[in-house]
């Protein structure tokens, strides 16, 4: 029997891309740089928020490691893309390992590759990491990015150490972006709603109660973890090549921290609360610079406070787990039910 409802959400997800790269489309023409790489940037938060809220959000465990799995996929896949000349000229203090010194392939390759060192390594991580629960995982997990962040400082062949790796080329645009955040959108919210999310959820509920009823809890877990290790990979790769300059400074905890709270103020276990926190955060810190800049308001001089923006932005997140304690959509998800009743409603009401 078919499906009518099914069939109508597929084709109103299929015109709903069609407009959105239509309009990508127009503004990688006519936008300037600047929104360029906003909405790159958006692109690459949509990636990592939605992957680090399958293992946060969805299995329910606290784990702070963005930042390590996201500092492995840049590093390889930028080490990967790099010449042999490049790396001559880059690795000044001592000479790039062999035989990476002597390996340079193709972009989408080196990013997928990035995200498999970083799926492998999450997964050896996994083994002993669940093992405990709670806030001995997020100190466990918290204390993994530190190692790798210690560990790109300080393996110069590997890494050239504080210097970083510099001179990258920009193959990261807007096609590679936000075709990679589609991707993984619908990566994601096909295996949250298989049997496979369905248990990543009784595990999230009580751990105790889904292993009674006969779910294997450890590798439930262990497959949401390397499932967002992989995309947080493959997110770094991609954010390395649009900056074309990474260091160890730029995986602190603080990134991690970021992106937490994106998947808290969206709403923690909504993949839409993952997107639209993403959304909100790479715009709303943008937007919010005007705020450590001069002004002159009703013919009074008001200089520039640096650092308001970031004032501003936390009172506006208290406010919001003030108001809205489970965030924007709550565990809520989007779905064309919703949103088209939503507009029907409002029409009859106008009736």
């Amino acid at each position: 029997m078919i499906d009518k409802k099914r069939i109508r959400n597929w084709i109103l997800t299929a015109i709903s891309l069609v407009l959105l790269f239509l309009l990508l489309g127009y503004l990688n023409k006519h936008a300037s740089s600047y929104v360029i790489q906003i909405l790159n940037v958006t692109a690459i938060y949509i990636i990592l928020t939605t992957s680090y809220n399958l293992i946060n959000g969805i299995t329910g465990q606290f784990s702070l490691e963005p930042n390590a799995f996201v500092a492995i996929g840049a590093y390889t896949a930028a080490l990967l893309t790099m010449t042999p000349q490049e790396k001559a000229m880059t690795f000044i203090i001592q000479p790039c390992i062999s035989p990476l010194n002597h390996i340079s392939i193709p972009f989408l390759p080196a990013i997928l590759i990035g995200g498999v060192v970083t799926a492998i390594l999450a997964f050896l991580m996994g083994i002993p990491v669940f093992r405990v629960r709670g806030d001995y995982l997020a100190i466990v997990t918290l204390g993994f990015g530190e190692i790798v962040r210690v560990f790109a400082t300080n393996a110069i062949p590997i890494t050239n150490g504080a210097l970083g790796l510099k001179g990258l080329k920009q193959y990261t645009n807007i096609w590679w972006t936000w075709g990679t955040a589609v991707v993984v959108v619908f990566f994601i919210v096909g295996l949250v709603n298989s049997s496979y999310g369905r248990a990543m959820k009784a595990i999230r509920e009580d751990e105790a109660a889904a292993q009674a009823m006969g779910i294997n809890t450890f590798w439930h877990k262990m497959l949401a973890f390397v499932v967002a290790a992989f995309f947080e990979g493959v997110g770094g790769g991609l954010l390395a090549h649009l900056l074309t300059t990474i260091d160890p400074r730029l995986f602190t905890f603080f990134l991690t921290f970021n992106l937490l709270i994106m998947i808290v103020a969206g709403g923690l276990g909504s993949t839409t609360g993952a997107i639209i926190g993403a959304i909100l955060f790479a715009w709303g810190s943008e937007l919010l610079r005007w705020m450590e800049e001069p002004h002159v308001i009703l013919g009074i001089h008001t200089p520039g406070i640096p650092g308001m923006r970031m004032v501003t932005f936390s009172i506006l997140l208290i406010l919001l787990m003030i108001f809205a304690r489970n965030g924007i959509m709550g565990r809520k998800e989007f779905s064309w039910d919703g949103f088209l009743g939503f507009f029907s409603r409002r029409i009859l009401r106008r009736a």
